[in-house]
């Protein structure tokens, strides 16, 4: 499989889990914060499968995660829920990247 075919594999199913995780939770504006969590988790995921910052490929992923899980833990005060699925989404598609993923 391609690097980027990975990418938007590990991605949907990145978002699709965030998106499945916040689903019982309310919001004033439900539809916005699901997209934008999707987005989010997509991005990571296709990400890390395209990058090469010369690391380990999990410790790759988890920069890569923390950094773009960053901006969103801050402006919602929920740092935990949102750097921890992150930063473990950001290993496992790291560590699936650098055993899969062609050039």
């Amino acid at each position: 499989m391609t690097q980027v075919g990975l990418g938007v594999l590990c991605g949907v199913v990145f978002g699709a889990v965030a998106v499945a995780v916040m689903l019982p939770l309310s919001f004033p504006n439900k539809p916005a914060a699901l997209s934008a969590a999707f987005l989010n988790r997509f991005g990571i995921g296709l990400l890390i499968a395209v990058s090469n910052l010369g690391l380990a490929g999990w410790l790759s992923g988890l920069v890569i995660s923390l950094l773009l899980s960053a901006p969103a833990a801050i402006v919602t005060r929920a740092y935990a829920p949102i750097l921890g699925i992150g930063a473990i989404g950001g290993i496992l598609i790291g560590w699936i990247a650098g055993k899969h993923a062609a050039p």
